[in-house]
């Protein structure tokens, strides 16, 4: 008799529980390199030594085109003469499922050109991305070390000649609350 009264109530339960589980079968897992990337999204501030000077940047990275890419906007609190930007990049990176890597397009303001570069690659290392820049910077590397502790990013830049790797950079990416302006507001006045 107890039994017979829990039938429909059990019913309503496995109902409710497929029903709950159906929208979950249709999606796919993120794979392991998209959620390295995940950790990027957000506000950052990037601070360290860049070229054997102290250097402070904020960045701003987020997923644009239907989560195929991550953008990240980067803008130095430092000025130039004319009271513009020492430094100012916006960056996109992708997985290629393909090729099973990463790939990077980096435009900045130091010398133009970047859209005649080829994209730079990066072969998956654990919780780094170790970028290479293809010719004309081929002796760029540029590699981004996640510590899921702390909830930060070590990057690191070398000019590599003969083989031998010159630091130019050695930077951390905290999380910051504050947010950039859209990017190409801050232009130079």
């Amino acid at each position: 008799m107890m039994m017979n009264g829990l039938r429909p109530f059990l019913s309503a339960v496995l109902f409710l529980l497929i029903a709950a589980c159906l929208p979950l079968l249709g999606q796919e897992k993120p794979d392991e390199p998209t959620q390295l990337l995940n950790h990027l999204a957000g506000n950052w501030v990037l601070e360290g030594v860049l070229g054997g000077r102290h250097s402070t940047h904020d960045v701003t990275a987020e997923w644009i085109l239907n989560h195929e890419y991550l953008r990240f906007h980067e803008v130095s609190h430092e000025k130039n003469k004319n009271g513009g930007l020492v430094y100012e990049a916006i960056v996109i990176l992708s997985w290629d499922n393909k090729t099973n890597e990463y790939l990077c397009l980096w435009l900045d303001n130091t010398e133009g050109g970047g859209l005649s570069a080829p994209i730079a690659r990066a072969k998956r290392n654990g919780r780094s991305i170790p970028i290479i820049f293809p010719p004309p910077n081929a002796s760029l590397h540029t590699t981004f070390t996640y510590d899921d502790a702390a909830d930060r990013w070590h990057l690191t830049i070398d000019d590599v000649k003969n083989g031998k790797p010159d630091r130019f950079g050695d930077l951390t990416l905290t999380r910051s609350h504050r947010a950039l302006p859209p990017t190409g507001s801050r232009r130079p006045q």
